[in-house]
């Protein structure tokens, strides 16, 4: 398991940069806080990169993320084993209702889930739809060469080789993203497999964390899985262009996430709690998502929801600028704007 640990520290209250200042802050005196979360490993790498970056302004608070996978995160913020919790999946009405307090969600940033593949022979970019992935994962089409995946591919030369499908084994916000988007699409997909963080899957090998699929698939000739770009990219593995709703093939880039997000800025509910998989557009890659953090409205410790919203609004401001490199996109400015009137809402006395 991939484990981010990086010392982050914060001024704390009216002492912290606007949020898109630069500008080093005189450091904070008194102990040192140390805040703990954990959750989603969709975002891990750039959260790991924003860690380390608000370390060089801030070196009196610690924060600790853990990449256990959003259900384990959910589960320990409802727990209160940590401050925050990290989803790819906004929490259920009764995931909300049995937390101790009123939990907040708030975007970070934007991001997508790929098909993944090891093929020997082919280097090039194949082509998905919706239907043939859902029909890789409900165990219909088994081989590379099958004629749906041909039709999609002409020129391309695809072996006699056996398909075989890797999925997460853990509670994970990247397989709902995935079921989110195929239960739009495959009508028997979300009959009998269905939309939520862990699912049943009717074929495949289980891996666990975006980290695991990755290498299982890197080590397996013939394999096919899903997970984020920076974990493909990190692996050196090839993923693919996926059919979006305006009949587009495309691959996944910080472009064609921002364009799938289109749509959400001008219709964000209150809660940001919203899916934009399969979103129109004819650039919108169509398995696309926010990503959360989980605060409580009200939480115990109020040094350490000082220091947690200030790094809000560091991330929300000068940390958007790091989301191209590792595979992300930055947020909609409206939404931005959204957010930081609700940090308002984290009572801080």
């Amino acid at each position: 398991m991939l484990v981010a640990a990086a010392a982050v520290a914060c001024g704390g209250g009216s002492s912290s940069p606007p949020p898109n200042s630069s500008a080093t802050p005189p450091a904070a005196s008194g102990a040192s806080i140390q805040i703990n979360g954990a959750g989603a490993t969709f975002p891990s790498p750039i959260y790991t990169k924003w860690t380390s970056e608000y370390n060089k302004l801030h070196p009196d608070v610690r924060i600790n993320y853990q990449p256990v996978g959003s259900g384990a995160g959910i589960r320990q913020l409802i727990s209160r084993t940590v401050f925050f919790g990290a989803s790819d999946q906004p929490m259920k009405d009764e995931q909300l209702t049995s937390a101790p307090g009123p939990v907040l969600h708030f975007p970070t940033v934007l991001g997508a889930v790929v098909p993944i593949y090891n093929l020997p022979g082919v280097s090039g970019d194949l082509k998905f739809s919706g239907p043939v992935l859902a029909g890789i994962v409900l165990g219909k089409i088994t081989k590379w060469n099958d004629p749906a995946l041909v039709k999609l591919n002409p020129g391309i030369k695809l072996p006699d080789l056996g398909l075989s499908f890797v999925h997460r084994s853990d509670g994970s916000g990247t397989t709902f993203v995935l079921a989110d988007y195929l239960g739009k699409i495959s009508p028997e997909f979300k009959s009998t497999v269905g939309v939520d963080a862990s699912l049943k899957w009717p074929v495949g090998v289980g891996a666990k964390g975006n980290e695991g699929v990755a290498g299982f698939v890197k080590q397996t000739p013939g394999s096919l899985g899903y997970t984020e770009p920076a974990y493909a990219n990190q692996n050196q593995i090839l993923f693919g262009a996926v059919q979006n709703s305006a009949g587009n093939f495309i691959k996944a880039n910080p472009g064609s996430v921002t364009a799938a997000a289109a749509g959400a800025a001008a219709a964000m509910p209150a809660d940001f709690r919203v899916s934009i998989t399969n979103a129109p557009g004819d650039q919108a890659y169509p398995i696309a998502s926010f990503t959360w953090m989980l605060f409580y409205e009200n939480p115990d410790d109020k040094a350490q929801a000082k220091a947690m919203v200030d790094f809000m609004k560091w991330a929300l401001g000068d940390g958007q600028k790091f989301a191209s490199d590792l595979g992300y996109s930055p947020l909609p400015a409206p939404v931005v704007d959204m957010e930081l009137k609700a940090l308002e809402r984290i009572k801080l006395q």
